[in-house]
């Protein structure tokens, strides 16, 4: 019973994981694209604020769960499906790291800027491009391992 309930804590931390990232990266899109530093304020704070609501805590029950359920299947670590899921997850925080940095600095510019009443800096824009190209592999990284994971598929290199 407890892999039962490990696997629905896996998967609604996977859902939660996705939704927050999906969402994150629409909501700055389409308040970058308005050019209205209110509306970037309040998409940049609320994506800052998801990190720490849902991404982090999924992010960790990922990990957690699914070494736990593999572990209680008898699957060792180093098989390589698992070997391949726990790569493709670390890739995937790697990729992200920097870029939830990125995004506490970009909503640290425009409170600045709405404060100071001024435009907003250069910065942002390479912030913001860097935060786009940090974000795409890290979500592909994620997508592939829920493959992985589901299929149980051993990617092979060559």
């Amino acid at each position: 019973m407890t892999y039962v309930y490990l696997k629905v804590a896996h998967i609604l931390a996977m859902s939660f994981f996705f939704g927050a990232g999906a969402a994150s990266a629409v909501l700055k899109l389409r308040a970058d694209k308005s050019g209205d530093l209110q509306s970037m304020k309040f998409a940049a704070g609320h994506i800052v604020w998801a990190d720490f609501l849902f991404t982090i805590p999924s992010g960790i029950a990922l990990p957690v769960t699914g070494i736990w359920m593999a572990l209680l299947a008898g699957y060792p670590l180093t098989e390589g499906w698992v070997a391949w899921g726990i790569g493709l997850y670390v890739a995937a925080g790697l990729f992200w790291l920097p870029a939830a940095f990125l995004q506490v600095l970009m909503h640290r510019e425009i409170k600045s800027a709405l404060s100071e009443s001024r435009k907003i800096s250069d910065s942002y824009a390479l912030w913001s491009k860097i935060w786009m190209l940090l974000g795409v592999p890290s979500f592909a990284a994620a997508l592939v391992t829920v493959y992985v994971m589901v299929s149980k598929h051993n990617l092979s290199l060559w």
